[in-house]
């Protein structure tokens, strides 16, 4: 099958496939996006104190209105790819053939490149939010060795609590124990907020399953698709790039992500490379913006 593509798409276009593709990282369900941001972007979060007082004739001001100001700066990322297009046509071509009266219309060869170009997007940002340090091909994360957002040498406002051991199924409830225990004792203004998460791993939380099927609570021996995931009342977040034998309590409006979706400078390109060189290969370019921040490291729980 002879074919060829080549396809540029930049700015607001091509921002439409980058944002399906950091989609795919399913962390962003449970983080603050911020979009297009062009370099840096200030989150400012207000707290007031004894502002509110009795009514008199008089202006007195009373209390006062502390104003936290921290800097979300996205990295600017790329992504070279030099790939023989048979790599992909195979399956692209199994695709094309599917049967039945149901079956969705096939995708172009173009559109079924970019999701492949997606999906390491996707795991790449799913890395770099919870374990990325400041290295080529990474953004500063939030629990990345030596610069993450949340260790203790970084920002020592962010409440720290001490896990027993390595998470097993057989520790892992009295470790969420202890972390809920340091919750209550640090951040109490936020234990009913809706868009409270514990966050942690996938494995973290088959650790969790395992023993709350082993105990049978509620008859959840077998953990079905009718059991939401909390654990003592609070949400938990599964996120696939968390770390493991770590935990993190915080508000979803606590933890930003941001980007730039509408620069000039994101773009995604499909080059063929065989009116250049005779070659059957195709060159993939993809760039793009994407760093995390906190907002009040006060307000966030983090267990390791």
């Amino acid at each position: 099958m002879a074919f060829t593509t080549t396809s540029n798409f930049s700015g607001k276009a091509a921002g439409f496939y980058i944002s399906a593709a950091l989609k795919q990282a399913n962390s962003l369900d449970y983080l603050t996006s911020i979009e297009n941001i062009k370099f840096k972007s200030n989150i400012q979060r207000m707290a007031g104190s004894s502002v509110v007082a009795d009514s008199t004739c008089d202006f007195t001001s009373a209390g006062t209105l502390a104003l936290t100001e921290k800097v979300l700066e996205p990295k600017n990322l790329q992504i070279n790819l030099d790939l023989c297009k048979s790599t992909l046509l195979d399956s692209w071509e199994a695709l094309q053939m599917r049967a039945g009266a149901g079956a969705p219309p096939p995708a172009s060869f173009d559109d079924y490149v970019i999701s492949y170009m997606g999906e390491i997007i996707a795991e790449a940002t799913e890395e770099s939010i919870w374990a990325g340090t400041a290295v080529a091909g990474k953004f500063n994360g939030f629990s990345g060795a030596v610069t993450g957002l949340l260790l203790p040498g970084v920002d020592a406002t962010v409440v720290q609590s001490s896990a027993s051991a390595a998470y097993t199924a057989a520790n892992i409830i009295a470790n969420l124990q202890t972390l809920t225990a340091d919750m209550a004792a640090n951040v109490s203004a936020i234990l009913r907020k809706e868009d409270l998460h514990i966050y942690m791993s996938p494995k973290t939380y088959a650790l969790y399953v395992s023993a709350v099927s082993t105990l049978g609570y509620v008859n959840a021996y077998n953990m079905n698709g009718d059991y939401a995931p909390v654990f003592e009342g609070y949400k938990i977040a599964v996120c696939n790039g968390m770390l493991d034998n770590s935990v993190i309590a915080a508000e979803k409006s606590n933890m930003f992500f941001g980007t730039d979706l509408l620069s000039d400078a994101t773009r995604i390109t499909l080059m063929d490379m065989a009116a250049l060189d005779g070659s059957d290969n195709m060159r993939l370019v993809a760039r793009y913006s994407a760093g995390v921040q906190t907002g009040v490291g006060a307000d966030i729980v983090r267990q390791s």
